[in-house]
């Protein structure tokens, strides 16, 4: 798989031990004004647009955008702000949150194996399966009421268990990838003081009051924790069919583009194109027209 980054320097590169410390969370790549961000942003979204026709006429891949990252980070501003301008029939959202009773009855992967898109369309992932090798890594205890056949208590999920579910879900976006289905997996990298200055926005400005909750000071205090969760995942699951991109978060500007832009950058090694109709089609179509010209 091609580094597709460019000179952001932030592909999680495969086979390779990672920690998320050694990625930069404000780096901007020699990209000054945020104006300047903004303005490739838009043309990025322009020549998405288009993208998205072609792979919607040529129906033969589907596109899995998963994001990741600590609360605050921006995953949702980013998923509006790249994703505005498709056509809604053609782009699915899906945010997984704290698993239903139902859900916990299937294997992690159920409930969002029924989200996969279609040929032809994209489908957003605002966080995904790999909140069972994050948060769940973090809190094991949330591994008891999914009543698996070898965990009966936390001291029954040891390292191997995780190792497992890298495995599993290698194989499982190995699988995809060799049907057609291009994945991209985004971590949006926030440093722990801007995550500190977001809450405190949110806390401070009435209209943001509604995005905070209690419950994300007490994971704030799980944040080595959770580097250390996120370090495991880039190195067992950033792979050659679907490796992680590492996107500085610090600046929205600029994480917003950069995603833009390793989606293109992918989209474009299908060379898609529209459907060149064969000659027999093309004479109907001409039939076709003479006949509605001569309509009374």
């Amino acid at each position: 798989m091609p580094d597709l980054s460019k000179d952001f320097a932030i592909l999680a590169q495969p086979g390779k031990t990672h920690l998320v410390a050694d990625f930069e969370t404000d780096y901007s790549a020699h990209i000054d004004k945020k104006s300047d961000g903004v303005d490739r942003l838009h043309e990025n979204i322009k020549e998405l647009i288009d993208i998205q026709g072609k792979l919607y006429a040529d129906n033969r891949y589907a596109v899995l955008l998963i994001f990741q990252a600590m609360d605050a980070a921006g995953k949702d501003g980013t998923i509006k702000h790249v994703m505005s301008g498709l056509n809604p029939q053609g782009c699915e959202v899906y945010s997984f949150k704290t698993p239903s009773a139902n859900e916990l009855d299937h294997n992690f992967m159920w409930r969002t194996n029924r989200c996969m898109p279609q040929r032809g369309r994209f489908g957003i992932f605002n966080r995904s399966y790999y909140e069972e090798v994050l948060v769940v890594k973090v809190h094991p205890q949330y591994l008891l009421p999914q009543n698996l056949p070898i965990v009966h208590k936390i001291e029954d999920v040891t390292g191997q268990f995780w190792e497992n579910r890298y495995r599993q879900i290698n194989n499982q976006e190995q699988y995809l990838v060799e049907n057609g289905t291009i994945v991209l997996k985004f971590f949006l990298n926030v440093s722990k003081q801007e995550q500190k200055e977001r809450f405190l926005e949110r806390i401070e400005n009435p209209a943001k009051n509604w995005k905070f909750s209690s419950a994300d000071v007490q994971e704030r205090k799980q944040w080595d924790n959770y580097m250390a969760a996120y370090s495991d995942m880039l190195t067992h699951t950033s792979t050659s069919h679907a490796p992680w991109y590492v996107i500085p978060a610090d600046r929205k500007w600029f994480m917003r583009y950069a995603v833009s832009n390793i989606i293109i950058n992918r989209l474009k090694l299908l060379h898609l194109n529209y459907p060149v109709l064969p000659d027999a089609e093309k004479s109907r179509l001409n039939e076709a027209k003479a006949m509605l010209m001569n309509e009374e």
